[in-house]
């Protein structure tokens, strides 16, 4: 059993080939700059040019692609894109009409055309055959999915995650194959971009969560995934997740991140209360009590501030393959092979 499990964040995407007939540790690992971040050097390099843009695929993350989205239209420069592409910047498409993108399935002439999507096939096929690999018929992917809403993206996010908490939290429930919700359309698309290949797709958050810990035999725990854009905490107990948050990792100090970890571990950390200061959202269903703390992400040191005793784990040898770990956790149980 081969698969290749790839845990697409804001600044990297995290690539472990997994092999079971070889030892983790030796399997094939990368750390290659983000989608979002690829595909935004291909707009600003068509703003140098002087080029207008054409976007079409599907959606995708955003971030830096929907900073240089703006970058090119502030200079005078057309962008124009596919309705499908143009939900990478918002669901709702006449606030993306508002932003000056020109919503058209006709591509203008002289435009640079780029087609956006997470996952590029071809490039791990060209990277792997150097090394005399393929891509393998599996494929477990890992994004941050807020959700199709029209409204407020976090709540909509926040409400699919109390309710996967609520139905009992375990990894899962976090992990999808065939039943993917029609709401969670960034998921959704990286399927459609997999095929004719398997692909199991997890939200970036639980896939730390549960990877971080691979390793460990806790009962309680909090982890910490301070990434380049987002940091989620979550509280888990007996494998379950009973709590959860995610803010901007910019806007955290190492203080801040301990009274977000008193917050878990007491259940007082609301969700009005991390949007207030510009976050994403919180929901806690239990408190923790005597809990290890562990962190992980590659911002994992703003922790060794923190006046909590923290754990830094990594798992098989490798803290950037958090989110593969658990990729692999989930994509064993949906596609019956044995991990770890």
């Amino acid at each position: 059993m081969k698969i290749l499990t790839i845990d697409i964040g804001l600044g990297t995407q995290d690539i472990l080939l997994f092999d079971e007939d070889r030892e983790v540790e030796n399997c094939i690992k990368m750390v290659l700059p983000s989608p979002t971040y690829l595909m935004a050097e291909k707009i600003r390099e068509a703003r140098r040019q002087k080029n207008d843009v054409f976007l079409s695929g599907g959606v995708m993350g955003g971030g830096h692609i929907t900073r240089a989205v703006k970058e090119h239209i502030e200079m005078g420069l057309n962008v124009y894109a596919t309705p499908d592409a143009a939900l990478t910047f918002k669901d709702d498409l006449e606030k993306v009409r508002k932003m000056g993108v020109h919503i058209t399935s006709t591509p203008p002439n002289g435009a640079v055309h780029l087609e956006l999507s997470d996952l590029n096939i071809e490039m791990f096929e060209r990277i792997l055959s150097q090394v005399d690999e393929e891509v393998p018929p599996y494929m477990a992917v890992a994004v941050q999915d807020h959700g199709f809403s029209l409204g407020s993206n976090r709540d909509f996010r926040f409400s699919h995650l109390k309710k996967i908490i609520e139905e009992g939290g375990d990894i899962n429930k976090f992990v999808y194959f065939e039943n993917i919700p029609s709401y969670l359309t960034r998921m959704k698309r990286i399927q459609e971009d997999a095929h004719p290949r398997k692909c199991v797709v997890m939200d970036t958050g639980p896939a730390a969560i549960f990877g971080c810990l691979v390793c460990e035999d806790v009962s309680s725990a909090i982890v910490i995934n301070v990434g380049n854009g987002h940091t989620l905490g979550a509280s888990v107990v007996d494998d379950r997740v009973v709590g959860i948050f995610e803010h901007h990792t910019h806007l955290l100090s190492p203080r801040r991140i301990d009274e977000l970890i008193d917050g878990l571990m007491n259940g007082k950390l609301s969700h009005e209360e991390i949007k207030a200061e510009g976050g994403h959202g919180a929901y806690i269903l239990e408190n923790v009590n005597d809990a290890e703390i562990f962190a992980t992400g590659p911002n994992r040191y703003l922790l060794r501030e923190c006046t909590h005793e923290v754990n830094f784990p990594a798992p098989f040898g490798d803290m950037m393959l958090t989110g593969c770990f658990g990729l692999l956790i989930g994509a064993s149980l949906k596609l019956g092979f044995d991990f770890p």
